[in-house]
């Protein structure tokens, strides 16, 4: 037979059929094709058509046909005809999909796996420019960029981020008079601080008023002293904080009426390990001086600067 226009583009196809081996108690067969559903063939149960549906006969489902209800071996017979022919999707070959065959934004973070997604694919210049943080919570994490020649990026926790910046300048201490001291005349006098505010190594003595430099804290360490006179006459004062004799930080008042003076320096000094310190305060006044107490009036402290 000719035909006017294009040909076909197939040939006229035979139904497929299919034979099953009846089972006893077996409701459940397997299709040789997969079908959308029960509509897509035609089944024949003892040459008598079937009815299909849910509550009828028997319902199909991919490549499953259910009966509702089981044949006997032997008594029955079965088969259907696949209304359609089925035809096989092919995949692409391994490495035929390129860039052009994918439409925009057709890869979603659903088809991505976990992380999948290596510092390799990603670009650290996205962050140039984003807001900057003016808070990091302890559990936020960091990204930053690597400036070597991988230009990685990596990541930090709060922790990760400030260990290592900044410094506490310790040891650290200060201590106070919390009662009077009285200096004798024409002699070095030891002032001895007797109540701490705080001492992070413990290694200022409230009993002798001295500081000893712990083991492996040598440096340089910012020192701070003073004290107040009680009613007093004096015409010299030497007051200085002495390192094994010698004086690191002195004030020195010549010609003092006393009344209510405070003496008071500070400085910064290099100091080893074992150093100890004290304040000494020498007086030719010719009777004892009263130094006042509170922490208000006299004190001596210092700490460790770090990074110098």
């Amino acid at each position: 037979m000719s035909y006017l226009g294009n040909a076909p583009a197939r040939s006229f196809i035979s139904f497929e059929r299919q034979v099953f081996t009846i089972v006893n108690s077996q409701t459940a067969y397997t299709l040789s094709h997969s079908v959308t559903n029960e509509n897509d063939i035609r089944l024949v149960v003892n040459n008598i058509v079937q009815e299909p549906g849910s509550g009828k006969a028997y319902t199909a489902s991919g490549t499953t046909l259910t009966l509702s209800a089981a044949l006997t071996n032997g008594t029955d017979e079965m088969y259907c005809v696949f209304l359609g022919r089925a035809t096989a999707t092919n995949a692409p070959g391994a490495g035929s999909v390129g860039t052009s065959q994918l439409a925009a934004d057709a890869v979603t973070n659903a088809k991505i796996a976990d992380d999948a997604i290596s510092d390799e694919q990603l670009d650290p210049t996205v962050i140039t420019g984003q807001t900057a943080e003016t808070t990091i919570a302890s559990d936020d994490l960091i990204l930053l960029s690597d400036t070597s020649a991988s230009g990685a990026l990596k990541k930090m926790t709060q922790a990760n981020f400030v260990s290592g910046v900044g410094g506490t300048n310790t040891p650290s201490w200060l201590a106070y008079l919390s009662s009077t001291q009285t200096i004798s005349n024409t002699t070095s006098t030891t002032i001895v601080y007797n109540a701490e505010v705080y001492d992070t190594a413990n290694a200022y003595n409230t009993s002798n008023g001295k500081f000893t430099v712990p083991s492996g804290q040598g440096g340089k360490y910012f020192l701070t002293f003073a004290t107040r006179l009680t009613n007093w006459n004096t015409s010299e004062v030497h007051i200085f904080i002495q390192d094994g004799g010698s004086g690191l930080l002195t004030m020195e008042n010549g010609d003092s009426d006393g009344d209510n003076n405070t003496f008071m320096n500070s400085g910064i000094v290099d100091l080893s390990a074992g150093d100890t310190i004290e304040v000494q305060f020498y007086q030719n006044g010719g009777n004892g001086a009263v130094l006042r107490a509170n922490q208000s009036n006299s004190w001596f402290g210092g700490f460790k600067l770090i990074g110098v």
